[in-house]
């Protein structure tokens, strides 16, 4: 896809990517953005930066990685850029997050793993989540730039942390 694209074929390529990864953007959202103000600027953020890469887009990886690539890259430059300008506020409360999903549909330990994932810093969230979608390590080395082995050693810390929180808290009855 190195040729000189035309604005329909662009459009065409971006409504079909949209379309078909929906799902994929929101987990990001949920994971980085916990207001609906938020969600909404990194939601036009991400889908900017799809749109822009479309061009650059060579078929050398899944469209997939392709665009969780560019959501997660985003989301963690949002991200610093907006912690650093809410350096003086208040942190965040799980009170103060909506959840991406109708309000009706209550997934008590869903919500729990995303209040966990929110605590992450950038990367191992953007591990988290690349990982929960079934990616291989090797896959998710890829599209963070990172060894495999780093992947499988961050991982396996990040799931003993989730595993000793949910301990934690189910002996707390929490």
């Amino acid at each position: 896809m190195i040729h000189t694209m035309k604005h329909n074929e662009q459009q065409q390529i971006f409504e079909e990517w949209l379309t078909h990864h929906r799902g994929l953007l929101f987990k990001v959202l949920r994971a980085y953005a916990f207001t609906p103000h938020d969600q909404d600027d990194l939601f036009q953020e991400i889908t900017t930066q799809v749109w822009n890469s479309i061009p650059n887009y060579r078929g050398d990886s899944a469209v997939t990685t392709w665009i969780y690539r560019v959501a997660l890259y985003c989301a963690m430059a949002w991200s610093k850029k907006e912690r650093r300008h809410r350096e003086n506020h208040q942190s965040i409360t799980a009170d103060d997050r909506p959840l991406l999903q109708p309000a009706n549909v209550e997934n008590p330990q869903l919500d729990w793993l995303y209040e966990q994932i929110a605590q992450l810093d950038e990367i191992d969230r953007s591990l988290t989540l690349l990982m929960l979608d079934g990616f291989s390590y090797r896959e998710i080395g890829e599209t963070m730039g990172i060894s495999q082995t780093y992947v499988g050693v961050k991982l396996n810390r990040i799931k003993k942390r989730l595993t000793e929180q949910s301990t934690k808290e189910d002996a707390h009855g929490i």
